[in-house]
């Protein structure tokens, strides 16, 4: 069987893709920035599932650097291309983030096409289909495209101009090579290993008690085991080349409605969980202080609802109850010694 390169396996959801291509009998070949995390990946999967060490290589190549790429897709039927640049900080500029995303996944989709690779599944994000448009009362679909004329911050305006990217070049370079997008909300669900994903900030920084308040807005949130569930489904389904899929578990949730479930699910260790929640002029108000709120200024007030309908009809997906996992991923989180609730000093 031909391997499948997997980019940004170290990552959350690159992980769990390799792990989901392990357990459906795949050979996986997967892409590090450092090989020095090999050992640590490794030990991540094999505490997970059983597999066979040799149906997993690990190689060196970089987003922003030529090298390695040729090697990293020879003789792969299908690449799985979850690496992007994340913000785990917040960028001084948007060519932090866009610049690398752009030309990373041309840089990948060029050595899949010399090398004959049949289709390429880009992970994109609902950032890049719900983000700068005015309130509207109809949920997101696949249909729709991020204003990136808005002002809109750069993780979103990265992952959208990088589609655009990637869809123009399979359009006008690609010889015949398909490609398929998936579109995950927010994304929670349970590590595979100590590492602290942008994506579960949330909930880790409400069992540490430091989130005072809930800040007013609603969207939609998936799991990630099955984010890549739905990367598997649209990289062999005839149905999905060409296509784009909003990866998403049901209605939009405030963030007060994901502090009630911790504490639903959690009890006492979900204590600090904020179900009060800020109002939006405070909120507003507060963002022109504090950076990470105002990189949310774009949601405030909103719901930011979707639909993954086409995914469920089209490739016959079916996400879990976003209850469980936001619990999952809670569990996980204070398992790793990740968010921890905070001790209060004796008096």
């Amino acid at each position: 069987m031909t391997p499948v390169l997997v980019t940004g396996g170290t990552g959350f959801i690159g992980s769990w893709c390799i792990l989901a291509l392990l357990d459906a009998g795949h050979t996986v070949r997967t892409t590090v920035r450092d090989p020095r995390r090999e050992p640590a990946l490794r030990s991540w999967l094999h505490q997970a599932a059983t597999f066979d060490d040799d149906h997993l290589t690990v190689v060196r190549a970089d987003l922003q650097n030529p090298d390695g790429w040729d090697a990293a897709v020879a003789d792969c039927d299908y690449v799985l291309h979850v690496a992007s640049p994340t913000l785990r900080h917040t960028p001084a500029t948007d060519d932090e983030l866009i610049v690398p995303a752009r030309e990373g996944v041309l840089r990948v989709l060029r050595a899949a096409r010399d090398a004959g690779v049949r289709r390429t599944v880009l992970t994109s994000a609902f950032g890049a289909i719900g983000i700068g448009h005015p309130p509207r009362s109809t949920p997101f679909t696949e249909a729709d495209w991020t204003d990136t004329d808005a002002d809109i911050p750069p993780y979103q305006r990265s992952k959208t101009l990088a589609e655009r990217a990637a869809w123009q070049f399979v359009t006008e370079e690609g010889a015949g090579m398909e490609l398929a997008a998936v579109h995950p909300a927010g994304v929670f669900g349970p590590l595979l290993g100590p590492d602290d994903p942008p994506s579960l900030r949330l909930i880790r920084r409400m069992l540490e008690g430091k989130m005072p308040a809930s800040p007013p807005f609603a969207m939609g949130y998936v799991d990630v085991r099955d984010v890549a569930d739905l990367h598997l489904r649209a990289m062999t389904d005839p149905a999905a080349a060409g296509e784009r899929f909003l990866a998403v578990a049901g209605p939009s949730l405030r963030v007060a409605d994901i502090a009630r479930i911790l504490h639903d699910r959690l009890g006492a260790r979900a204590a600090k969980a904020p179900i009060r929640e800020l109002p939006v002029w405070l909120t507003r108000a507060l963002a022109t202080v504090n950076p990470e709120l105002r990189l949310l200024k774009h949601q405030l007030g909103r719901d930011l609802d979707a639909t993954s309908a086409k995914a469920e009809t089209l490739l016959g997906w079916k996400p879990r109850p976003i209850e469980d996992t936001i619990a999952d991923t809670a569990e996980s989180l204070l398992t790793h010694g990740i968010g921890a609730p905070v001790r209060q000093p004796r008096r």
